[in-house]
């Protein structure tokens, strides 16, 4: 069809962490996914692969994005760009370690130099079964040498020693490689990675330990983005968690001004956190702050001080939290973590409904696929349809569908958190002495519309996944209903 049904396979040092829900039918799928992922200090690399999901057969790989430990941490703010896809070719693609202990005996003549191969662990799966069937491959100096092949294992135990003799002079910068390959009674051997180490180095002292496989060496290739590219936001965050009594202090500090009102407002630790907070970090400082909060039980004190300090600064009402302050970032997240399972009462059905029936909505003309449409809420056309027909289609649906979001939000008043309801008594109470005049009596309407509907309500119609009503994103045909409803 011209097309893909892309997701996303997320891989910590080649271990499947997460994937992303499948964007059908398209070539610029939007997924804004979030993922947390605690992850060991030492990990290596962070990849993400792009495939197309097939129905029958096996998914298609695309590409992938693959960044190291290295990279991530070298931007403390996180990486965050659009990056080309790479091929991803099978003998690049190996992982696990292997067990080895290599010396060369200071005694007897000439030289010996010892390979123990002891075992290896986690190598990659090449055959149906899941499983490999490894042996180990180990050169030095021209020769070269095997081990006994394991069948049908991914931690196979070799515990046989190799031995080379050293020819003094012709050492040099010589290396010994030991390579694993996947044995195949029919065909081409696959390769399982390889590791190397410099013969000066062994010959001075002994080597043994756990090595991780690594690739075949080649040089990095620009493919000019002929495979697409992925927006990607990574950001590695090193936390130290310390007892509880030891963020009293802070805690303390963050909730005297909710506590002891009667302190000037500047100076409290909270109006120089937002001082100083940029656009940036707002959002996890605020996701902080109302977790730290409502764990006091003291969340809503909190939200009602960040909006009374934003409306002291606003002159305008039709300004009023429309920006992304801490007042605003800190009630979005208030809503998200307190009236997520509300969310999902009021908008589970009519989300469900639409994406089953699947109708076709259009308002705009430039957009129309009037020979697609010949089939509208059950009534067969001769011909194609006109765009006026296709409007007055798609207006009626839209209609019956917003109606029963409103009907269903209207009808919601005593399963709405109680909470959530506190805290827009508040802040309808302070718009109102804000701005007590005739004239902006519809202010504290608005105020409290601005959250409950632009910040809550519209953006998990828009995007149903992103809060959980749905495990996939919608096709591009529901997508596009959701979005006119949205909006």
């Amino acid at each position: 069809s011209g097309t893909s049904d892309p997701y996303c396979v997320v891989k910590v040092d080649n271990e499947v962490v997460a994937r992303t829900a499948t964007v059908w039918r398209s070539l610029n799928p939007f997924w804004g996914e979030e993922y947390t992922l605690r992850l060991p200090h030492g990990f290596r690399s962070l990849a993400v692969y792009v495939l197309d999901e097939d129905t029958i057969g096996q998914d298609d790989v695309i590409g992938k994005v693959s960044l190291s430990h290295q990279q991530i941490s070298a931007e403390p703010r996180g990486v965050d760009s659009w990056l080309s896809l790479v091929p991803v070719v099978p003998d690049k693609e190996v992982q696990g370690e292997i067990h080895l202990e290599l010396w060369v005996p200071k005694q007897g003549h000439p030289r010996v130099l010892r390979c123990h191969l002891i075992k290896a662990r986690d190598l990659a799966p090449r055959d149906p079964s899941g499983t490999s069937d490894p042996f180990a491959r180990v050169s030095c100096c021209g020769h070269t040498l095997e081990t006994a092949v394991i069948k049908k294992t991914r931690f196979p135990h070799w515990d046989e020693v190799l031995e080379f003799e050293l020819v003094e002079g012709e050492l040099g910068e010589a290396v010994l490689s030991v390579e694993v390959w996947d044995w195949d009674i029919v065909g081409k051997n696959d390769f399982l990675g390889r590791v190397e180490f410099p013969l000066d180095t062994i010959c001075m002292a002994p080597t043994k330990g756990w090595f991780q496989l690594l690739p075949f060496p080649s040089p990095t290739e620009d493919h000019g983005g002929q495979l697409g590219a992925l927006r990607l936001a990574v950001r590695l965050v090193e936390d130290r968690v310390l007892p509880h009594t030891c963020y009293q202090p802070l805690i303390q500090l963050l909730t005297e001004p909710i506590l002891c009102p009667g302190q000037p407002p500047a100076g409290t630790a909270l109006a120089i956190l937002e001082e100083v907070t940029l656009g940036e970090s707002r959002q996890d400082v605020a996701t902080k702050l109302v977790k730290i909060f409502l764990g006091q039980g003291l969340v809503v004190p909190l939200l009602d001080y960040l909006t009374a300090h934003e409306l002291a600064r606003t002159t305008d009402p039709n300004t009023l939290f429309r920006s992304n302050s801490l007042a605003s970032k800190s009630m979005e997240q208030f809503m998200k973590v307190v009236g997520l399972p509300y969310l999902h009462e009021v908008l589970k059905p009519v989300v469900n409904r639409i994406f089953e029936e699947k109708k076709y909505v259009e308002l705009d003309p430039s957009k129309m696929e009037l020979s697609r449409s010949r089939r509208v809420r059950g009534i067969s056309f001769k011909g194609s349809l006109s765009e006026v027909q296709v409007q007055e289609s798609s207006l009626e649906l839209l209609k019956g569908y917003l109606g029963d979001i409103v009907d269903a939000i209207v009808g919601s008043v005593e399963k709405c958190p109680l909470l959530m309801r506190v805290a827009f008594k508040q802040l309808r109470r302070r718009v109102d002495e804000q701005f007590p005049s005739a004239q902006h009596e519809d202010v504290r309407y608005f105020s409290i519309s601005a959250f409950l509907f632009l910040r809550f309500f519209a953006p998990a119609v828009l995007t149903p996944k992103l809060f959980s009503l749905r495990e996939q994103h919608a096709d591009p045909r529901t997508g596009r209903t959701l979005l006119l409803l949205a909006k």
